[in-house]
């Protein structure tokens, strides 16, 4: 519960001290995990001329770009473009009408999204999918979990093995959420934190699942400007560690502040690549923004 102070005045008014703000990330911490280290450099993951249809609706039409190892892609487009669209077809979520998806050069094809996830592909999600009546520290350990190799028996017999990935599981959640600034939030409710540290959760339970692609689907949706800056430096730092990162994002400043190259996606067809210096000044990228005719004089 939260402190009270008598005001002394006539009234004997209350004043309720304000609950604790979000908190702020620990970037110093390292997060490093082996599987990062000896990466090949080069396409991460590729898109090959991805179509998807739903009925008569074409949601992807012929879209190919790739992710380098180690860069920061950013997906953007005005809304209905098809981001999150294809964000599911990279993630398992969708199976493309025609084309293909290769993650480390291997054609995803129709694995199931846990499989894809064991391969090294984490999400985030555009509207906030936590376990809200478990604690922070549970929700990131459901996503350690995702690499454990022992399973119920070993669980309920509490075999050696069971042990070890448990323990192994529980600093690195630890790690994590003194990372993200979320340790004395440990044993919260995840329905009970303030919203910028759900965003701040739902992205460490996705780095618990130790992925060589962390993939941000409007990482920043309902921060104030100062979370924005914070998220910015967050995002950069994870990077920093050895992480390869697709961001999908609204805000235009965050996006052409911390992406090395950027998409642009319109009605389902990519009509932009390039560096963030590129797109900001691409004809076709102002007219989509804007609903400009970019051939008129």
């Amino acid at each position: 519960m939260p402190e009270s102070t008598s005001t002394g005045g006539a009234t004997g008014a209350q004043v309720v001290a304000p609950e604790p703000t979000e908190s702020v990330p620990d970037t110093s911490v390292d997060i490093t995990v082996e599987e990062l280290v000896d990466l090949p450099r080069g396409k991460m993951l590729e898109v090959d001329d991805v179509t998807l249809r739903f009925g008569g609706v074409k949601a992807l039409d012929g879209v190919s770009f790739h992710i380098n190892t180690g860069e920061i892609l950013g997906l953007i487009g005005p809304n209905g473009a098809g981001k999150t669209t294809c964000f599911n077809v990279m993630t398992g979520v969708y199976q493309p009408t025609s084309g293909a998806v290769r993650f480390m050069g291997d054609p995803l094809g129709k694995r199931q999204k846990f499989q894809i996830t064991k391969l090294g592909i984490a999400r985030t999600f555009q509207n906030i999918r936590l376990f809200h009546n478990m604690t922070a520290l549970e929700n990131v350990l459901v996503g350690a979990d995702a690499h454990h190799s022992t399973g119920m028996v070993s669980a309920l017999l509490r075999l050696p093995k069971h042990r070890a990935e448990e323990s192994e599981g529980l600093d690195r959640a630890f790690e994590l959420l003194k990372f993200m600034g979320l340790d004395r939030r440990a044993n919260e409710l995840a329905r009970n934190l303030p919203y910028g540290d759900q965003r701040r959760l739902e992205i460490a339970r996705a780095l618990a699942t130790n992925p060589k692609l962390l993939c941000l689907d409007e990482p920043a949706a309902g921060f104030n400007p100062a979370e924005k800056v914070r998220l910015m430096e967050l995002i950069q730092t994870i990077r920093d560690q050895g992480y390869t990162v697709l961001l999908i994002e609204h805000d235009m400043k965050l996006v052409m502040g911390v992406t090395d190259r950027i998409v642009v996606l319109e009605f389902g067809k990519k009509i932009a690549e390039g560096l963030p210096s590129e797109i900001q000044d691409n004809p076709a990228v102002i007219a989509a923004y804007l609903g400009v005719d970019e051939d008129a004089s």
